[in-house]
């Protein structure tokens, strides 16, 4: 079976197999999984990634990829709401906006617009 998807404007397509339960194929667990993530490409947008977007105390917003800071929306001083838009990244001509889990004050911001960012480096800072 072959599925389409577009993401930002871009279409990729993959070839995939629907496995059913006692079709007889003897695949590990997870075979699907992999499937599915190997038809995105490399930086783009999936749940597990936006988990990595915030550390467990949830006071330190950090990048989930290696790109570029193309928008900063926040300023320290700043309240914000859970949902609002902290910044905007870039990866591969992918963008990737972080946002806000929760409500708070912004204690610092730690890139400008136009600055590169490294996997995992502190964006954010809430008090």
């Amino acid at each position: 079976m072959k599925l389409q998807i577009t993401i930002e404007g871009k279409t990729y397509t993959a070839e995939v197999e629907v496995l059913e339960e006692g079709s007889g194929n003897d695949q590990p667990d997870g075979a699907l999984e992999s499937v599915s993530a190997q038809a995105l490409p490399p930086g783009a947008y999936t749940p597990s990634r936006a988990a990595e977007s915030h550390s467990a105390d949830e006071k330190l917003y950090q990048s989930p990829l290696t790109g570029l800071a193309v928008k900063v929306n926040v300023v320290a001083g700043q309240q914000i709401q859970a949902g609002d838009l902290l910044l905007v990244l870039e990866a591969m001509k992918m963008e990737t906006s972080i946002t806000a889990h929760h409500a708070g004050k912004v204690k610092s911001v730690k890139v400008k617009a136009g600055e590169p960012v490294k996997m995992h480096q502190v964006l954010v800072e809430l008090e």
